[in-house]
């Protein structure tokens, strides 16, 4: 089972007149700490920064519904790129043996609306609790792929900051792509009338 993780809606971007190019162009200043950087992580922030909302909407980068957030930024050790996801999850094996501590509580997991996962509203709060699952992925990432920073606002911003974009694109699809697809393999229902649904919440209208 393969699953994409993350991807680049050209497509939409090129219909709608290179959106992200001429973002790049009206926020040209925010990369002005990374011109002539000989190091191309904090250029390539910036540039994923744009590429996704809430700067971008709906983004360039485009990512798998159980991603709720992504973002990238300098390692104050090393100076290399780390990648910052959080991820809907199941719940952990230890609460789904029984549904001794679920009964008569009304416990909701994550709500879904058209099929995306969402926070519930401060309305559903205040009816019953949720329980949220999520797991946080942090990784470096390779800067073999990231072009070096630009000495300036030249010509070729977007581009250079486009290609920034799809290296750090293609990490994370090869990293995060086989733990979604692990997520979205449904569990065998078992015959123990007391373990708790596996089956997800049927969506929010």
């Amino acid at each position: 089972m393969t699953v994409r993780a993350f991807w680049l809606d050209e497509a939409h971007d090129r219909e709608h007149g290179d959106r992200y190019a001429d973002l790049v162009a009206r926020e040209a200043v925010l990369f002005t700490p990374a011109f002539g950087d000989i190091a191309p992580v904090q250029f390539a922030c910036v540039a994923w920064r744009l590429a996704t909302p809430p700067f971008l909407e709906p983004g360039l980068v485009r990512w798998h519904r159980r991603i709720l957030r992504a973002e990238c930024r300098r390692d104050s050790w090393d100076g290399s790129l780390v990648a910052d996801v959080h991820i809907v999850s199941e719940l952990p094996p230890e609460l789904t043996r029984t549904r001794e501590w679920w009964r008569d509580r009304g416990w909701e997991g994550w709500p879904r609306i058209l099929g995306q996962y969402v926070r519930p509203s401060d309305q559903d709060l205040s009816r019953r609790p949720y329980l949220l699952p999520t797991l946080r992925m942090q990784a470096p990432i390779p800067l073999g792929g990231l072009p070096p920073a630009p000495d300036g606002p030249t010509d070729d911003l977007a581009g250079a900051a486009r290609h920034a974009v799809v290296a750090v694109v293609r990490e994370l699809d090869e990293l995060l792509g086989p733990v979604l697809a692990q997520l979205e393999q449904p569990e065998p229902v078992g015959d123990d009338p007391d373990r708790f649904p596996s089956e997800p919440e049927p969506d929010v209208a």
